[in-house]
């Protein structure tokens, strides 16, 4: 996956139109993403022929909708190194605001998704489907280096990758921030667009008490368990005050998502004790925090780190 994985950002538009080329790994969810920038209002285009695209962009005016151009390995003309070499030509000479997000995606996950489904792969027409995916991601890695947003949706849902892009692209201007708390077990993977983490394994296991162990963090028995912990309070009141130091700091600078993040090995006891809390305090200092559990009543993974996580 390389080293240059990163999170969406804020977009920075500048005075023409604003511009969003799409690209990624077929599989990826490029469609999805696509489906919910028009959900948006975006004017959106996809396999748009390259030779094309240069008309487009120079015709583009201020006035119009964003607009959205959906790209891949199947798009007619498509070469990544003459494509990043045309973009950033007219990044220069057009009076648009160009950016690009490329769609990521796990191999293990991209394999399990077509074999679900039956699909067969654009680059996978004459050899093993695996084959074909490490041969689309070499040839796209230029663009997905170049990219100035990258989104790995190896652990997102249909439904996880749309609210993810309504996050990001959502009409920002007079809304208020939206502050989400979430807790989730590290043993299935990190929130691919959380904005602080926080990891709740240092405080002691209530997975190991066996009266505790099919509880969860909403039960007063596992909350009393944690709060017994010595570093569980002093730990907790350094993170929330930062956290309300940071969050105004967040709304001046014009961000309308704050995602903080609480996890675990399982995400059942401590991330979801740890999250409650937290929410309760935020909304306490006059926050509107939603609250999302994302492994809560998923089967307990904590055995897989062993007594000591």
């Amino acid at each position: 996956m390389g080293d240059k994985t990163h999170t969406p950002t804020e977009d920075t538009a500048g005075p023409g139109q604003r511009i969003l080329l799409l690209t990624g790994l077929a599989g990826g969810g490029k469609t999805t993403a696509l489906h919910a920038l028009e959900d948006l209002g975006w004017e959106v285009i996809d396999n748009f022929p390259v030779r094309m695209l240069e008309g487009l962009i120079s015709s583009s005016d201020a006035q119009m909708a964003p607009l959205a151009i959906g790209f891949d390995s199947r798009t007619r003309g498509f070469v990544p190194d003459e494509m990043i070499e045309l973009l950033d030509r007219l990044s220069k000479e057009a009076d648009v605001s160009i950016s690009t997000l490329f769609i990521d995606c796990s191999n293990d996950e991209l394999e399990r998704r077509y074999n679900e489904t039956r699909r067969r792969h654009p680059m996978a027409q004459d050899r093993p489907l695996l084959e074909g995916i490490n041969a689309e991601r070499e040839l796209l890695e230029p663009l997905r280096n170049w990219a100035e947003m990258v989104l790995d949706t190896s652990a997102m849902s249909t439904s996880h990758l749309q609210q993810s892009m309504r996050e990001i692209f959502g009409e920002k201007s007079g809304r208020p921030l939206t502050l989400s708390i979430s807790s989730f077990g590290f043993a299935r993977g990190m929130p691919p667009l959380a904005d602080l983490v926080f990891d709740m394994r240092f405080l002691d296991n209530p997975h190991w008490v066996e009266e505790l162990r099919d509880l969860t963090g909403m039960d007063e028995a596992v909350a009393a368990h944690i709060r017994a912990d010595d570093a569980f309070a002093p730990a907790f009141t350094r993170i929330r005050d930062l956290l309300l130091d940071l969050i105004p700091r967040y709304q001046a600078q014009s961000k309308s998502y704050v995602h903080v993040a609480f996890g675990c090995t399982g995400g059942q006891h401590r991330s979801v004790f740890t999250a409650e809390q937290m929410a309760r305090d935020l909304r306490k200092a006059g926050f509107s925090p939603t609250v999302r559990h994302r492994n809560l009543g998923s089967r307990n993974t904590d055995e897989i780190e062993g007594r000591g996580s």
